[in-house]
């Protein structure tokens, strides 16, 4: 039974009271928000959104159990995420179909919004930390099967621009309502806005999979993917995953992004299993990774380091880490109402089911109220 009132600083990318009283149904759907007298001791924001995340909390969604899939998804809920695509590596098509049907009753419970398919279609130049053993060039045929076989929850699949068959991937996004999650790619600049343009004829939303990470660099005569869908981003036809964890991306160049109030950039985790554990060995899909201060990288033979392999942050440290730069209200659109419209759209308050998160004022969870 949801409480009748929520009370606290609400702040949203379009409402900031120092104290704020929801009132709420036997649903839990917000019927009122009015201010009241005073100064909240807690703060009320958006639950966090993230749409690319392989797990946490020793739970892998490429290869885990269901119920190593449940414990991921809820210590990510349990840090104020209440909306999380569940993200697989690439593989081959028996292995994706098996995937997708063993993530499915995480979407029937709701701990997840849906399924995001990394790979296989990328380019094998550029995989980072997906097995170069398992790419392929675009397959239609493999895409429809494993769309199949997840029952329509596949909701993003990412691939190079310069893939085979980029197109007519397009089309099954279209037929099936799947965002084009563009990465892992050394697409030309004309190569890649080319696929965004048909994608945005198509009614595809598009993405960018970890801008920056696993592309070429921007270079002031060759701006090329990431160049590509930043000029996108800036007409409203693309929005950019941002991992802003200090590891992946540095804090400027986060900011570079976003201090314009760029409605088009959000964050994400790209987290793996190591999420919330300490350092020491671990897996993502079929590679061992070893964590070092927090930094997940395969593991090599050599003891070099090897290629970046996923994150180990939860939004709630990205909002927190993004707030400390910025305003709250800049760090709630960041992490949760930006990533909400790429699926979207974030619902108004009054008259939907809460979606909220309380947190203290040292930034730790109080609790979590979700009652879509």
């Amino acid at each position: 039974m949801p409480p009748t009132t929520l009370e606290g600083r609400l702040i949203t990318p379009d409402h900031c009271f120092d104290n704020a009283q929801l009132t709420l149904d036997a649903a839990g759907v917000i019927t009122a928000v009015e201010e009241i007298p005073g100064q909240g001791e807690n703060y009320l924001i958006p639950g966090f959104v993230d749409l690319h995340n392989h797990g946490g909390n020793a739970g892998a969604f490429p290869t885990g159990t269901t119920a190593d899939c449940q414990r991921a998804a809820k210590f990510h809920r349990s840090h104020g995420t209440t909306t999380l695509l569940a993200s697989l590596v690439s593989a081959t098509g028996d292995e994706m179909a098996y995937q997708v049907q063993r993530l499915a009753p995480l979407v029937d419970e709701g701990l997840i919004a849906g399924i995001h398919l990394e790979g296989p279609f990328i380019n094998p130049g550029l995989c980072g930390a997906q097995n170069p053993e398992k790419i392929m060039p675009g397959n239609p045929e493999v895409f429809a099967r494993v769309i199949d076989a997840s029952g329509g929850n596949v909701r993003s699949i990412t691939f190079a621009p310069e893939t085979d068959n980029a197109f007519e991937l397009l089309q099954l996004c279209a037929q099936h309502n799947v965002i084009a999650s563009l990465g892992h790619a050394a697409a030309s600049f004309d190569e890649t806005t080319a696929v965004i343009e048909r994608a945005v004829e198509l009614g595809v939303t598009v993405t960018a999979t970890h801008l920056f990470n696993a592309m070429p660099p921007v270079h002031h005569r060759d701006p090329a993917t990431a160049g590509a869908l930043i000029a996108a981003a800036r007409k409203g036809l693309a929005h950019l995953e941002i991992i802003g964890d200090g590891v992946h991306l540095a804090d400027g160049t986060v900011d570079m992004l976003m201090n314009t109030g760029n409605a088009y950039g959000f964050a994400v985790t790209d987290a793996m299993e190591a999420a919330g554990l300490d350092d020491g060995a671990y897996i993502l899909g079929s590679l061992p990774v070893t964590v070092a201060g927090g930094v997940a990288r395969l593991t090599t033979t050599t003891g070099t380091p090897g290629a970046i392999a996923g994150g180990t942050t939860t939004l709630r440290e990205q909002f927190l880490r993004f707030a400390a730069r910025h305003t709250a209200a800049e760090a709630v659109a960041y992490t949760s109402t930006n990533a909400a419209r790429v699926l979207g759209g974030p619902p108004a308050l009054v008259g939907n089911p809460a979606n909220l998160v309380c947190l203290a004022p040292n930034g730790t969870v109080v609790s979590v109220h979700d009652y879509r």
